[in-house]
């Protein structure tokens, strides 16, 4: 039987709310107040994002502030993202759902032949990596740089990158696709010991990880990107979407969260 879950496109927003809505969805969800949601969503103005044990200060906050750039801690761990010239998909559902159950490996390995069916059908060659390795002993900012086991690859360099979270309630994932620009510009706003280094690590990034346009050689538009999504997730996942908007004590609660967590400095400098 095809499962229906709620389809939520929201207009491109500052990171802080992003995260907070993400939130308030995976709340109101446990509650059994909310479907299980596919959301997909942009980012204005552009914002670094976090994981949420990653420490503050791998951050140059005035190379950040300068460029008019945004700073938010996700809830969900990995390395930091600059997120520009994407589309960002999250997925809130259940605990006791069936594609989500069990660990996080296990779910991820569930939903990722839907990513991988959303993008081969935007003409892109892409696998999925099946084992995790680094290519540093050294500590890395970056989430992009090193593909981690059961993510989206286009000849080995990294192209969506997922993280997730697990409560008792509810699971969220949310991930990144990279549209187009210069993946190398995240390196502008990290700490380095010196401009050597920042500079090594550029090349590393682009190296090992790539956008849609680089592949293709042509734009692939926001709403182009969002269509393939919607239709692998119905088809491989065996779901029926309804698109509606986020209910009031949806917006209420991520707007609270804004305010108390994501916007907050204890929230943003905890580690």
């Amino acid at each position: 039987m095809t499962d229906t879950w709620r389809l939520l496109i929201t207009p491109p927003a500052r990171g802080a709310w992003n995260m907070a809505v993400d939130e308030a969805i995976l709340e109101h969800i446990g509650r059994g107040e909310a479907l299980p949601t596919l959301r997909l969503y942009a980012w204005q103005p552009a914002c670094l994002s976090l994981g949420q044990a990653q420490p503050f200060t791998d951050i140059d906050i005035q190379r950040l502030n300068a460029r008019g750039w945004e700073v938010v801690r996700r809830p969900t761990g990995g390395r930091a993202i600059l997120h520009t010239d994407e589309l960002t998909y999250s997925i809130t559902a259940p605990i006791e759902e069936p594609r989500m159950a069990g660990s996080v490996l296990e779910s991820y390995n569930r939903l990722a032949p839907a990513l991988l069916k959303a993008v081969k059908s935007l003409g892109l060659p892409v696998e999925i990596k099946e084992d995790s390795h680094t290519h540093s002993e050294k500590p890395n900012p970056v989430c992009f740089e090193v593909p981690s086991a059961y993510e989206i690859t286009v000849h080995g360099k990294k192209l969506i990158g997922s993280a997730q979270a697990r409560r008792k309630d509810g699971v969220l994932q949310h991930g990144s696709l990279p549209l187009s620009g210069n993946l190398a510009r995240i390196t502008e706003v990290l700490s380095f010991a010196d401009e050597s280094a920042r500079q090594d690590a550029a090349e590393r990034l682009l190296a090992r990880a790539t956008t849609v346009q680089s592949i293709l050689g042509r734009e692939v538009l926001w709403n182009e990107a969002a269509q393939a999504f919607i239709q692998a997730f119905e088809e491989v996942l065996d779901l029926k979407f309804e698109e509606k908007p986020l209910s009031a004590s949806e917006s209420g609660r991520a707007d609270d969260l804004v305010r108390k967590k994501y916007d907050h400095p204890e929230w943003m400098k905890r580690v």
